[in-house]
Parts: structure tokens; C-alpha cells; sequence
């Protein structure tokens, strides 16, 4: 897989956002490529953007942009769009005085962007994939999210299948959107880069005109890290920390 991170200039609110790609991608676009956008362009694009005056519509905000939310001594921890991170996914990084928002709807607007790349260039099979940044739990840094993509599947599945040993895979997923969003991210940098895009060839995925867009989503009811969390204290997490600083 060869990814290709693209600087540009700055990008401006309300701006035409196929023509700002067309600006800065390549003259011609291969099959099977994936066209990776940052969602903080296609927030712009939206006027997704605020000026809060305090901390009090700051939580405002973050509460309305969530279907759940939680202050912890950090940050406020949300669910937003089906995906657990901090503070609704609200970005004051690079925003020019404005917080910038989460596009409305990041599947849509990814599977617009693929149509219209798709008759711009002439291929018929083109990924989008419409990228954020996220924390994991327990995990130091941040890594990149796929918000919405379009154009191939996002999951890989090994369920049913034998392992090299024969046995039958029970529970085998590979998360290829949130996998590749990872890998661009990485190319394209979190501080001043002004690298908002990407461009992905060779990777292993399956293209497909129809995506099914809950195939990543988990109840969280379901999720099987909720016991965990639950029933963890702090009196728990300096004790594995003891035991980690002991051992090595």
C-alpha cells in the first residue's frame, strides 16, 4: 500500500471543495484508488463552525453535538456519530478563532465526493474516506478514525473461515476503514503540515458501489469493553501500573 499525502493551501470556509480537490490531486486518479479528505475541510465546506464565548457554551455545544456525554478531569468524553471521543469531536486546532464541528453527515458527503471524483475522472472504482482523529483507551497519542467513506467496504470478515490450522474462525474482523484512516493520518500529519489529503494505491480492499454503513458500529450496550470500564477503580489502574514499572 503507497500513500501519498498532499499539501495544499489554506482552506477557506464555504469554499467549493470538489474544485479545492481538483486543484490538488493528481491529474489523473488510478482504479482502485482511495481519496483520503480530512473532515475539518468538509466541515468548512458545510459552515460547520462556531465562536463560543466561554466554557459554559462550550459544554453547550459539545452536549448538543453528542448523544452522550461525560466530564472526566481531560475532557469531555461523547458519543458522536456511533463512536466514542473526546468532546464531540470539537476541533480548535488550525481553526482560525472559530471550533470547527463534525461534517453533518460524513457517509454522505463522502459517497457526493465519490461521484463526483468518479465522473471528473473518468475510473469507476474510487474509495473516499473522510478521516478524524481519535484516542484510544489506555493509549498514549491519537490515531486517525474513519468518519464516513464510500466506495469499498469497511470490514473485512473472517467469520466461518479456517485459520491455518483449520479451525473455524468465530469472532475474526479486520476494521479496514478505521486501518487505512490510520495509515493516512499518519502520512498527513496532526500539526502544521497543511497536508489535508491523501491519496491511498494498492490497498488490500474490496470496492463496492453500495456500502452498508452500520457494518463498523457497535451498540453500545453490546460492546465488550463496557463491563471492563464499569467495574475498573483508580485503585486498579496504579496497581497494573506498579506491577508494568516492576517488570521491566
Amino acid at each position: 500500500m503507497n500513500i501519498q499525502a498532499i499539501k495544499t493551501r489554506i482552506y477557506n470556509e464555504h469554499e467549493d471543495l470538489i474544485s479545492f480537490l481538483i486543484e490538488y490531486l493528481p491529474g489523473t486518479l488510478s482504479e482502485k484508488s482511495i481519496v483520503v479528505v480530512t473532515s475539518k475541510i468538509v466541515a468548512l465546506t458545510e459552515g460547520r463552525t462556531a465562536r463560543i464565548a466561554d466554557e459554559v457554551e462550550r459544554e453547550a455545544l459539545i452536549r448538543q453535538e453528542s448523544s452522550w456525554a461525560l466530564e472526566t478531569k481531560h475532557t469531555w468524553l461523547t458519543i458522536t456519530d456511533g463512536m466514542v471521543m473526546a468532546s464531540a469531536g470539537i476541533d480548535e486546532s488550525n481553526a482560525d478563532g472559530k471550533i470547527i464541528l463534525l461534517p453533518k453527515n460524513s457517509f454522505r458527503s463522502a459517497e457526493e465526493i465519490r461521484k463526483k471524483l468518479m465522473e471528473h475522472y473518468h475510473v469507476q472504482n474510487l474509495g473516499v474516506l473522510i478521516t478524524d482523529s481519535r484516542t484510544i483507551p489506555l493509549r498514549a497519542g491519537i490515531v486517525g478514525v474513519a468518519l464516513g467513506y464510500a466506495g469499498f467496504k469497511g470490514i473485512r470478515d473472517y467469520r466461518g473461515t479456517p485459520d491455518i490450522f483449520g479451525r473455524i474462525l468465530k469472532m475474526s474482523r479486520t476494521n479496514v476503514a478505521d486501518s487505512v484512516a490510520t495509515a493516512a493520518v499518519l502520512e498527513m500529519g496532526e500539526g502544521n503540515e497543511q497536508q489535508p489529503l491523501a491519496i491511498v494505491i494498492g490497498a488490500r480492499i474490496d470496492f463496492i458501489d453500495q456500502i452498508d454503513i452500520q457494518e463498523l458500529f457497535i451498540d453500545p450496550m453490546d460492546d465488550m469493553y463496557r463491563p471492563f470500564f464499569e467495574n475498573i477503580s483508580d485503585e486498579d489502574i496504579h496497581s497494573t501500573k506498579d506491577d508494568f514499572s516492576t517488570n521491566n
